[in-house]
């Protein structure tokens, strides 16, 4: 199966049906009257959130979806049945958005969330409807109305309290498996973490924090190298951001270069997520001899003009990881204290990741406009010869 996080798709409503235009007609009873029914509404569009989901594959090879129109009206005052309404499934965490518009129409964050995305058609009126006074035997009838038509495109974003951000090889998967059950692959080169990875992490019986490990950036991905930024997105969600640093680096990048390509790539894929709260977390340092820890610590500091949070581990060894779980945890229990005590913060906080949605989805089609345009030109080609599935990332998800 692959992982994939984005679909585009149309949607339709379905149409309601017609009213009924009809008169009764029985034996010995002389001018019956009209008795034409109303029309059945069309079935509406509808998304749910399913835990059973984690990709969006299914969307991708299937691009269209329609409701069932309204039965038209019957005589003997019989309405139409309504449309059978459509639901579409989807992981949770899903953000729909119409393509033409940019409005958001639905945010799914909880299990079994469910959202109208797409109206179904109103009923038309039969006849009967326009019996009057003066009006005995009425001819009018109305149609019933189209169903939304919708261009759609579905975005998952994993839901995560804390997000890991780093180059290749930085270590956060196996800081990952140091606190937590997930199982991600380890491995001594890089982009061995190609789709996210969630682990829970229990700190005590009842309390928990679900952390998100997504695959490396490299300095120009937000050009396209590497795998992209499209990951990235995947923490618009999270509380904090660990920026993980590799204090033993294999290659010739230096640990404060390393540091402030991440900050650099961050900010040009969304300045607001960069602005959000950020610890920085310096890994490996069991790799590094005692007497140079200090030196090569503080020069990470100083390169990134650092005023927050700074904490030293190693993960394969376990070394100082509790303490972070700790920090975190007590960060994130404030946090959600300060948001019951304080409604207007939901809101903000509502607020902002619209802002990173929002940046991060325009500097994406940027990114792919940009590709298609050198594509254009590297091969001749037509917009209409242009396969923007070319340019999505597909790789392989292994359930742990």
């Amino acid at each position: 199966m692959k992982f994939v996080d984005e679909a585009s798709i149309t949607i339709e409503a379905g149409k309601g049906g017609n009213g009924c235009m009809s008169f009764r007609r029985e034996k010995y009873v002389a001018r019956g009257g009209p008795d034409g029914g109303d029309g059945g509404d069309g079935g509406s569009v509808y998304a749910e959130a399913d835990d059973a989901l984690n990709t969006l594959i299914d969307y991708r090879f299937q691009p269209r979806y329609k409701a069932e129109n309204g039965h038209n009206g019957q005589s003997r005052n019989c309405t139409g049945a309504k449309g059978e309404e459509l639901v579409l499934k989807v992981p949770v965490g899903t953000t729909i958005v119409d393509v033409d518009t940019d409005e958001v129409l639905a945010d799914l964050t909880k299990i079994g969330q469910v959202e109208k995305i797409a109206q179904g058609g109103f009923h038309g009126l039969g006849n009967t409807r326009y019996k009057s006074s003066v009006n005995r035997a009425p001819r009018q009838t109305t149609n019933g109305s189209l169903g939304e038509t919708r261009n759609i495109k579905l975005e998952l974003k994993v839901l995560a309290d804390v997000g890991l951000l780093g180059l290749p090889n930085a270590g956060k998967s196996t800081f990952i498996r140091s606190v937590s059950a997930a199982k991600p692959k380890v491995a001594n080169y890089p982009f061995t973490t190609l789709v996210p990875n969630l682990g829970v992490v229990r700190t005590e019986k009842h309390r928990s924090f679900v952390i998100a490990d997504i695959p490396g950036i490299i300095e120009g991905a937000a050009e396209g190298a590497g795998l992209g930024i499209r990951f990235l997105k995947h923490l618009a969600r999270n509380r904090i951001l660990l920026q993980l640093v590799d204090m033993a680096p294999w290659d010739e990048l230096t640990p404060p270069e390393a540091a402030q390509v991440i900050a650099h790539e961050l900010e040009k894929f969304s300045p607001t997520l960069a602005s959000q709260e950020r610890w920085l977390v310096l890994n490996k340092l069991d790799m590094v001899p005692d007497d140079e820890r200090e030196e090569r610590c503080q020069a990470v500091v100083d390169a990134l003009g650092w005023e927050g949070p700074v904490y030293r581990i190693s993960a394969l060894n376990k070394e100082g990881t509790q303490i972070l779980v700790q920090d975190i945890q007590r960060y994130l229990d404030t946090r959600a204290e300060s948001l019951i005590e304080n409604p207007e913060l939901v809101e903000e906080e509502a607020k902002v990741r619209r802002m990173i949605d929002l940046e991060g989805r325009e500097r994406i089609e940027q990114m792919r406009e940009e590709a298609r345009a050198k594509r254009r030109n590297d091969d001749g080609l037509d917009d209409d010869d242009f396969d923007d599935d070319d340019y999505d990332i597909e790789v392989e998800y292994v359930r742990e």
